[in-house]
């Protein structure tokens, strides 16, 4: 998400490099840069004009700090009226009040109310509470149907609707139902039909709905790929019902973010959630800091921490260090790895979390001629087609072993021979860093003296940037054997 705001950012914050001092002029060429980016970027036209003005006034005429540049200057300012702009803070769920505690979700029709109300249920449930999942939309066919499966998928209770119901006896005979001994709900999510903002009869039955089970929260769900459009219709929505906070679906498919950052500047309520996949569990809750982070290519680490610590197991991360401690990691060890970094995500949006590392993706590609998406599934399927005892000890792995392989896998003997030729070097590199076999300290490389790392070719100090060439060829010079006088 926020590719192309992103990439268009980054050239606008290069051009301010170089400036001793934010003048009005160099302000007023870059900020012109900002505007149409965020303008391409399907960003609301008075939410861009009001944001470059105030960009405008905190960069005029500030002095670059002391090791500062004037570019990194630009982007501190720019960061901080992104925060500001996205809602300074991140927005929790009011669950306050009357239990069990009422979600209710409402929005267009296709933006994805169904799924994000399962998806919402699960994040719920990780906290400790315990979801009841409604389905009230009684005109999309089988949408009772959907919300019933992924309540079976998630084993949650759901109440059973029907279509011959009116959607607002649903709500109330759900509420009763829910404070049943059996089922003791702590929150219930309302999954309501999708609605123009502009059919009258529909979005009276949402006041109605409303009146009935009066919700702590009412969640507006908007597809992100929409743009303005999303918060056009938003204005309209919490014009009537008086939104408390978004759903932003399909993040994932968005490059602009034009929603994301309109949004809440435009109907004061903030975005709680963004839907960043299609699996139950690619929800996450939004962040206005780390957004920003992410648009101005700053990384968002904390995020990539959080998904790390629920898809990686303490134990077996302990295991596996051991291993690499020993030197005994192998192959069935690296592609057990190599599935558990999927589950975090994409290689292109975990990159995008480090800081730095934002545009290495296009880098790899063009240094390996292919997607590093498809080099690591082709490296997978290299494994795959290996037996056990081949994955265990890969010194097993013969001309003959190799040829059966790279059939297997539907690649060739070299990508197999590459393969292999990588991971040794990948060990060897580990039991060199662990201080030789059985170690557990890592050696310090080499620097003015201070130790050593064992590389390949042998240990070398490493020589001064400036008298790199000259240095190497002393080094060369001092090693070659002197020829024998005739």
């Amino acid at each position: 998400m926020f590719e192309s705001l992103s990439d268009r950012l980054s050239g606008v914050f290069r051009s301010f490099s170089g400036y001793g001092r934010l003048t009005e002029e160099n302000v007023r060429e870059g900020l012109r840069e900002v505007r149409l980016a965020l303008l391409e970027a399907d960003v609301n036209f008075r939410v861009v004009r009001d944001f470059v003005e105030r960009v405008r006034e905190k960069c005029l005429g500030q002095d670059v700090l002391k090791g500062v540049s004037s570019a990194q200057q630009v982007v501190k300012v720019v960061h901080d009226e992104l925060v500001a702009l996205l809602g300074a803070e991140t927005a929790a769920l009011n669950l306050q009040g009357s239990q069990p505690a009422v979600i209710m979700l409402v929005g267009l029709q296709g933006s994805g109310k169904t799924t994000s109300a399962g998806k919402i249920a699960n994040l719920l449930r990780k906290q400790k509470m315990r979801p009841y999942l409604v389905p009230a939309d009684v005109y999309r066919p089988a949408a009772i149907e959907q919300l019933t499966v992924l309540a079976a998928q998630l084993e949650m209770p759901c109440f059973p609707s029907s279509v011959g119901m009116n959607p607002v006896e649903i709500a109330r005979a759900a509420l009763e139902e829910s404070r049943k001994q059996d089922i003791q709900a702590s929150v219930l999510l309302l999954d309501t039909a999708g609605r123009l903002h502009v059919d009258e009869p529909l979005m009276e039955e949402l006041s109605a709905i409303k009146a009935a089970i009066n919700p702590q929260e009412i969640l507006f769900v908007a597809d992100a790929m929409t743009g303005q459009d999303a918060v056009t219709v938003a204005e309209a929505f919490n014009a009537r019902l008086g939104l408390t906070g978004v759903v932003l679906t399909k993040m994932d498919g968005d490059a602009r973010g034009g929603a994301a950052l309109s949004i809440r500047a435009v109907t004061g309520a903030p975005v709680k959630f963004v839907g960043v996949g299609e699996k139950l569990s690619e929800m996450e809750v939004f962040h206005p800091d780390r957004i920003a982070g992410r648009i101005l290519g700053m990384g968002d680490v904390l995020t990539l921490v959080e998904k790390a610590q629920s898809t990686i197991n303490a134990e077996e991360a302990e295991a596996l260090a051991r291993k690499m401690q020993k030197a005994s990691f192998d192959l069935e060890d690296f592609r057990t790895q190599m599935r558990r970094v999927k589950k975090l995500g994409s290689l292109d949006s975990i990159l995008k979390m480090i800081p730095g590392l934002g545009g290495i993706r296009e880098k790899l590609a063009e240094a390996s001629g292919a997607v590093p998406e498809k080099e690591l599934a082709r490296t997978e399927a290299i494994i795959n087609s290996m037996t056990m005892a081949e994955r265990r000890n890969p010194d097993l792995l013969n001309g003959s072993r190799r040829a059966r392989i790279a059939r297997g896998a539907g690649v060739t003997v070299a990508a197999v021979n590459q393969m292999v030729r990588q991971f040794e070097q990948m060990r060897k590199m580990m039991k060199s860093m662990m201080g030789g076999k059985g170690g557990t300290t890592p050696k310090m490389p080499h620097v003015s003296g201070m130790g050593g790392m064992p590389f390949p070719g042998g240990n070398f100090p490493m020589e001064r940037s400036s008298g790199n060439k000259s240095a190497a060829k002393k080094r060369k010079k001092r090693e070659r054997p002197k020829r024998k006088k005739k």
